[in-house]
């Protein structure tokens, strides 16, 4: 099968929280007293848009939540979404002895809005890692769309077969399976390290 050279990472629920995912967004309905029902569905109808960079953060705001007059303000409700975002130490522990070792060609391949995007790389300085950021809202195409996958390839001008794609959910890796790379469904940074060393990527310390 030939040994791998690149590793494509999700962030969110990977590397970093998920930054605004169904519970935060739960959360800021909870503290900002929004009805659920309704911030749900005009989050569902905007967040293609919002997430593959078509619409800004303003735009999609205007859309779920600032429609009508509100008791908070804006930058009060962004200082919310920016504030869920945390890291994970013990993955991005491995991430970094990756890295470290200048073996392999790390980018990441995700799902993320624009300035949530933007305010994680720098917030958590995510280049110190990563190479290239295959971002949603930088590519205008989502996970699970096979096309991000090939995306990602034709870029890096890599074969499927020395890739290895790492993401939280399931249906994501599925049709980075189907075009030939290796996969790995995260749970934990102890599970994470395993599956790699099962792939023949080892990573230094323990």
């Amino acid at each position: 099968m030939g040994e791998v050279t690149a590793l494509f990472w999700d962030v969110g629920g990977v590397i970093l929280s998920n930054g605004w995912d169904r519970a935060a967004r739960a959360e800021a309905a909870k503290k900002f007293g929004l009805d659920w029902e309704d911030f749900q569905d005009r989050h569902e109808l905007a967040s293609p848009a919002f997430e593959t960079g078509q619409i800004t953060l303003d735009t999609y705001l205007q859309r779920t939540v600032f429609y009508r007059k509100r008791a908070f303000t804006r930058d009060e409700f962004t200082a919310f979404i920016f504030d869920q975002s945390e890291e994970l130490p013990d993955s991005r522990a491995i991430l970094s002895g990756l890295a470290q070792e200048g073996k392999y060609f790390l980018a990441t391949i995700n799902n993320e809005p624009l300035e949530l995007n933007l305010k994680r790389i720098e917030r958590f300085n995510l280049r110190r890692e990563f190479d290239v950021f295959f971002s949603s809202c930088f590519v205008r195409i989502r996970k699970p769309d096979e096309g991000i996958y090939r995306l990602a390839l034709d870029v890096t001008q890599r074969r499927p077969e020395e890739c290895l794609f790492i993401d939280d959910r399931a249906l994501n890796l599925e049709c980075a399976r189907q075009l030939g790379m290796r996969t790995i469904h995260f749970q934990n940074a102890a599970q994470l390290r395993q599956d790699l060393e099962s792939n023949g990527v080892t990573v230094a310390g323990k």
